[in-house]
């Protein structure tokens, strides 16, 4: 039963310690049964003999085995049964990893997590899933696609949907009784700029930056035009920000964190000051974004508690929707 996944971001020697504690867990060993020899997995699962020797010495240390010299390595003792789990991220970015992070805490020992990434990319998260070396308790996705996005019912169909839980939005045509931890994209921006409509109003113009073939959801761009129409902003949608010309009077909403630092160098070249001449906000709060030039204005979900929510939705066995809280930070930038 022991296999390790070269596609998996888990470490190896997390692989070959979960991988005995699963054979564990189905009577595949029990108490007292002998394991492989260090030198032997090596040879068998073609991995370093460290690899091995570091997932024993963490089993050890948890005294799920033992060793005795000249005779090798023993069960010790019952494993308690954890949530076997697997996190598939679309990017790796610092918003994902506080949702990791946090979902990772609030479960604690109550589960393992095998962690995936497919850079936005539905034929990789379908060779990812078609070639998992075991079963899993939950499959946690966040379903953001830069091409293909009506293949992903398909491509999702592959998990029992007893067993899947979505992250930040919903899939067409995945149909059954799952948990979703969502964003409500459309709602979520058009009620930030409300809520600092007075600062944004010494700008003539909003321009909202939607990378081009980006996978980000175009309910973002319906909630800015909303917004934009109904307190008659004019306004704006920027595909690529190499080609923008910078002008006064302008606020510019980013979204990918590169076209961040592309406004904020274009800008400086131009001379012009941050909060007075142009106006900048951030999609996404990160802890960095206080200390940029007096403070960078974000419009962020809570993704401290989106992890959160999907840790609870997994440990109470919910099936319900939970929409994630949205926020405003209002700084120097605006």
């Amino acid at each position: 039963m022991i296999k390790i996944n070269d596609f998996s971001a888990t470490p190896k020697y997390v692989q070959v310690a979960d991988a005995i504690v699963e054979a564990i867990k189905q009577k595949v060993v029990e108490i007292g049964d002998a394991l492989p020899s260090i030198n032997d997995l090596s040879y068998q699962l073609q991995i370093a003999r460290d690899t091995v020797e570091k997932g024993y010495r963490k089993l050890r240390q948890e005294e799920i085995i033992k060793s005795s010299p000249g005779k090798g390595y023993f069960v010790a003792k019952e494993h308690s049964f954890r949530l076997r789990t697997a996190v598939f991220l679309n990017k790796l970015s610092a918003h994902k990893k506080i949702v990791y992070d946090a979902l990772a805490a609030k479960l604690g020992g109550e589960a393992s997590i095998d962690l995936f990434v497919y850079n936005s990319d539905i034929t990789q998260l379908r060779t990812l899933l078609q070639n998992l070396s075991q079963p899993y308790d939950y499959y946690v996705v966040f379903p953001y696609f830069k091409e293909g996005r009506e293949k992903a019912a398909e491509v999702l169909s592959v998990i029992p949907t007893d067993k899947l839980l979505l992250l930040g939005r919903d899939v067409d045509g995945v149909h059954g009784d799952f948990p979703i931890v969502c964003e409500n994209h459309e709602k979520d921006i058009y009620e930030a700029l409300e809520s600092i409509r007075e600062p944004l109003s010494k700008y003539s113009m909003l321009k909202l930056v939607f990378p081009d073939n980006s996978d980000y959801p175009k309910t973002i761009i319906k909630g800015f035009y909303k917004f934009c129409q109904e307190y008659a902003f004019d306004h704006l949608l920027v595909g690529d920000l190499d080609e923008e010309p910078i002008e006064k009077e302008t606020c510019y909403i980013n979204l990918a964190e590169d076209d961040l630092f592309r406004l904020l160098d274009k800008v400086s070249v131009k001379g012009l000051e941050i909060g007075r001449d142009i106006g900048v906000i951030s999609y996404n709060e990160t802890p960095l974004k206080k200390f940029i030039l007096n403070g960078i204005t974000t419009i962020s979900t809570d993704f401290r508690l989106m992890g959160e929510y999907a840790a609870t939705s997994i440990l109470d066995g919910l099936k319900s929707r939970l929409e994630v809280p949205f926020y405003t930070v209002l700084r120097a930038s605006v």
